[in-house]
């Protein structure tokens, strides 16, 4: 297994290479002269070269390169040009609301989603499972927007369930306050396409020789689909599970945003308003990395659960 995990992660140098240069290139050639972001509409030529010396903008593009591989290396991407706290400051502070809504969200969907995918697989075919296929597609025809206006009116507003918006100091407040509705709006959402997709994986293996084989030993058809279509079927959910966590970060911004929950996704929103290309670029390196990271994770354990595979 070591010499696998070794080998992957020389294999990510040169996707980091390539996820670096193009962010560069993104943020420096077609993202335009920062110093005219800062200096404002009325300002003069001479503020305008003092803020690109300020930047480091005014050097060749090699040095500017280097810089930013340097701010990569050693974690430190100056400062917040909108607010004037240090970048790393700020993701760290934005990291733990993200993870408050994120961390319970991802175990429960993933947790639910199973059970009722092995659930409609012992009645595959039926009336049963068109009816849950049918009421999947009508969810995910329903936009986010609908789902948190409804929710947020209704269970908060109205029946005064839930908070309609806010975040305090504590986890255990947070968790058990501000977090519920959110990670309900997000189930509410992200249930049936999952739902859908771990399905099929089912399906596929309730469907494979080796199922069949056990049916034909008279084994029960819980354990077949528990011990045999599970433990298989677990293989592509891992390597789902692993691949929608970094995006989940920052997809999350309409949440964070509606519900005023100090996260990742809203930091990035108001980044993206006030052109602060420090936060930017930090979070799009960052999240880049965690992608694959995760990746790397997503591989390991497919190696540990899959049977077929053979650890280095």
């Amino acid at each position: 297994m070591l010499p696998f995990v070794l080998r992957r992660l020389w294999q990510m140098l040169p996707t980091m290479a390539g996820v670096v240069l193009l962010v560069f290139i993104l943020f420096n050639w077609v993202g335009g002269d920062p110093a005219y972001v800062l200096a404002g509409k009325m300002s003069s030529a001479e503020a305008i070269a003092g803020i690109r010396r300020q930047l480091g903008v005014d050097e060749p593009y090699h040095v500017q390169l280097m810089i930013f591989v340097q701010q990569i290396a050693t974690f430190d991407f100056g400062q917040s040009w909108a607010t004037g706290e240090p970048v790393g400051h700020i993701i760290a502070s934005r990291l733990g609301p993200s993870l408050t809504v994120l961390v319970p969200l991802t175990i429960l969907e993933t947790a639910l989603c199973i059970a009722l995918a092995l659930a409609i697989a012992f009645v595959r075919g039926s009336l049963t499972d068109r009816a849950v296929m049918v009421a999947c597609t009508a969810a995910m025809s329903v936009s986010i927007l609908v789902y948190i206006i409804a929710f947020q009116y209704g269970l908060a507003y109205r029946l005064g369930l839930f908070p309609v918006q806010g975040w305090g100091d504590s986890l255990a407040e947070n968790l058990l306050r501000y977090a519920p509705l959110p990670i309900l709006i997000g189930l509410a959402v992200s249930v049936a396409p999952t739902l859908r997709l771990y399905r099929s994986f089912m399906l596929d293996e309730a469907n494979q020789d080796y199922v069949r084989t056990a049916r034909a030993k008279g084994l029960p058809e819980r354990r077949v689909m528990w011990v045999h279509v599970l433990r298989n079927a677990a293989i592509p959910i891992i390597t789902h599970v692993m691949a929608s966590l970094p995006a989940l970060l920052i997809g999350a911004f309409l949440l964070e945003r509606f519900f005023g929950i100090p996260g990742i996704g809203r930091e990035v929103i108001l980044a993206v308003e006030r052109s602060d290309f420090p936060v930017i670029k930090a979070i799009t390196v960052y999240v880049a990395v965690a992608t694959m990271v995760f990746n790397l994770l997503a591989d390991v354990l497919y190696r540990i659960v899959d049977p077929r595979v053979q650890p280095a």
